[in-house]
């Protein structure tokens, strides 16, 4: 997964900066070290980034601006958000937009690596084209996703754009329609062995994931909640294999 996979680190901090930098190169990444928004735009204009270790406070341009605009561009760039800040309501507003994953300082090593490849795993392919790529293409409920090319759209044919933790929570429960899911089971298929027994990103990305779907958050009819089980995903699925 490391082979020609370049990580931008933005990190106004010149300590950490090279550390997470160090940490990144011991792994097989390619590393560009970025103090900003300059630098990473720079970046960016020069080549394909991968991923974004995006610091939360920064001089200059913060980093919500730098993930809004990240994930509102034409390549949609992970994003691994990185906090000192332990008020839940900024990591909330980081998911809000569009990070893929959140992580607090100060933290383990072997933690960011982690959410690193995983991260990695869930969206390497957005940027490469698959020669074969598959053909599923999933319908409900006027719905229809496109596996191969994440492409979400309305029942007026309309796009809908999904970050990476909503593409796979989404996954997740096409291919396990009309069945109880719990928390648990949503976090391990969806993010692995990064999530964390205290881990709220899934809850946020249910949110996100309703709203997009125009489930009505009170009374939703597509992914309904089971009191005391977890979710179940109501709409019957449709599958395409042409």
């Amino acid at each position: 997964m490391a082979q020609d996979t370049l990580i931008a680190v933005v990190e106004d901090d010149p300590e950490i900066r090279s550390l997470v930098g160090g940490l990144l190169l011991r792994e097989g990444f390619e590393v560009a070290l970025c103090n900003g928004a300059d630098d990473l735009d720079r970046e960016l204009g020069r080549r394909r980034v991968d991923l974004v270790v995006l610091d939360l406070m920064l001089a200059g341009e913060d980093g919500l601006s730098i993930c809004r605009r990240l994930r509102t561009g034409p390549m949609g760039t992970p994003v691994l958000m990185v906090t000192a800040k332990s008020d839940d309501l900024d990591r909330i507003i980081g998911l809000e937009i569009g990070a893929d994953d959140y992580l607090g300082k100060p933290f383990n090593p072997r933690e960011l690596v982690a959410r690193v490849r995983a991260i990695l795993r869930r969206t390497r392919d957005v940027h490469r084209v698959a020669a074969n790529p598959p053909p599923d293409l999933y319908r409900f409920a006027g719905w229809s996703l496109n596996a191969a090319s994440r492409l979400l759209r309305d029942p007026d044919g309309d796009p809908v754009d999904l970050t990476g933790g909503e593409f796979d929570l989404l996954m997740v429960f096409l291919t396990h329609p009309q069945r109880v899911l719990n928390r648990d089971q949503l976090l391990d298929w969806t993010r692995g062995r990064s999530a964390g027994p205290l881990d709220r990103t899934i809850d946020v990305q249910l949110s996100r994931l309703r709203r997009k779907l125009g489930d009505d958050a009170k009374v939703p009819s597509v992914i309904k909640t089971v009191r005391g089980g977890g979710y179940l995903f109501s709409a019957t699925v449709d599958r395409d294999r042409s």
